[in-house]
């Protein structure tokens, strides 16, 4: 028995999904009845609270978002396999959210913008592509590919990770011992990384003084761009950072409070953007697929791909 257990998200896209891709897959939802002794496989996202501690019989379980730390934070957690999400859509949706930004922060939209509200007609100075540098931290596969894209726009791209990389036309520095080169040569940050214990608080006033200060674009400051999880972002550090001058833009995406409450100081920042967490957003009809082929892998005694390392976070 295959068990879905979502919050925050509409369960029936994903139930008319799974019936579609595999009809004989006798499917739940958490809010119906069922006998958790037969629950062998679980898809979930933000799951209730103590339900995952009872199923003694699971054997999978699915995270349904690019994210696993929505699994590996909980008390209730069991010991089995947890496969996350690894697809071409998901990774494309997150390379058009970080593009977009980026070349938001590199043509000077935003100045556009206020211009407009004011009807006022000023073209400003706009430097080319290869005379920006941007570096990406995380170079996973969602990393990895906005890498990629952003380099064959013209940008200067650079990568960090915890450990080596190799990847062509993209710079890359790993560990500690990498990390301050690569925010020196850093105009433009986007973060990427994983919510892990060695992640958490990363984006902090330490890191942001280390970006580049002499930058092609305007008032030659750096700018930050967060799609990767809250928590790897200090967000009193932001504020302070773009009211003092160390920052002159953030993109986020993610925060560590969702929804973002009202009295948030990002909402009506002028030098801030914000989004509602939708950067990658799951969707059924590409995800779908892929669990039920891992399932279909199970059940051949064939290996599973995309195990997530409890270890490492991700």
């Amino acid at each position: 028995m295959f068990l879905l257990a979502l919050t925050g998200w509409d369960y029936g896209p994903w139930v008319e999904r799974f019936r579609q891709a595999a009809p004989d897959l006798q499917l739940v939802t958490h809010d119906q009845d069922y006998d958790p002794t037969e629950i062998k496989y679980v898809a979930a996202w933000n799951a209730p609270d103590g339900l995952l501690g009872n199923l003694p019989n699971l054997e999978i379980m699915f995270s349904l978002g690019a994210g696993v730390d929505h699994l590996l934070k909980r008390d209730d957690l069991p010991d089995v396999p947890i496969v996350r999400v690894v697809n071409d859509d998901l990774t494309m949706r997150m390379t058009e959210w970080v593009v977009l930004q980026v070349l938001m922060h590199h043509r000077q939209q935003r100045a556009y913008d206020a211009f407009q509200r004011e009807g006022k007609w000023e073209p400003l100075w706009q430097p080319a592509a290869d005379a920006v540098r941007v570096g990406v931290m995380g170079l996973g596969v969602l990393g990895r590919d906005a890498a990629e894209k952003l380099a064959a726009l013209g940008f200067q791209v650079a990568g960090w990770s915890r450990s080596e990389k190799q990847i062509a036309g993209i710079d890359c520095f790993s560990g500690e011992a990498g990390l301050d080169e690569f925010l020196a040569r850093t105009d433009i940050l986007v973060v990427l990384l994983p919510s892990t214990p060695d992640t958490a608080g990363i984006i902090d006033k330490a890191l942001l003084g280390k970006l580049a200060q002499d930058g092609v674009l305007p008032q030659r400051f750096p700018a930050i761009v967060n799609a990767g999880r809250g928590a790897l972002q200090n967000e009193d550090d932001i504020l302070d950072a773009l009211n003092n001058g160390v920052l002159r833009a953030a993109s986020l995406d993610v925060f560590q409070q969702e929804p973002l409450p009202e009295d948030s100081a990002f909402w009506q920042h002028p030098l801030v953007t914000v989004t509602p967490h939708i950067a990658a957003d799951s969707d059924p009809a590409a995800i779908v697929e892929g669990i039920v082929e891992a399932i279909d892998r199970h059940e051949r005694d064939d290996p599973l791909i995309n195990i997530v390392d409890r270890g490492r976070g991700y």
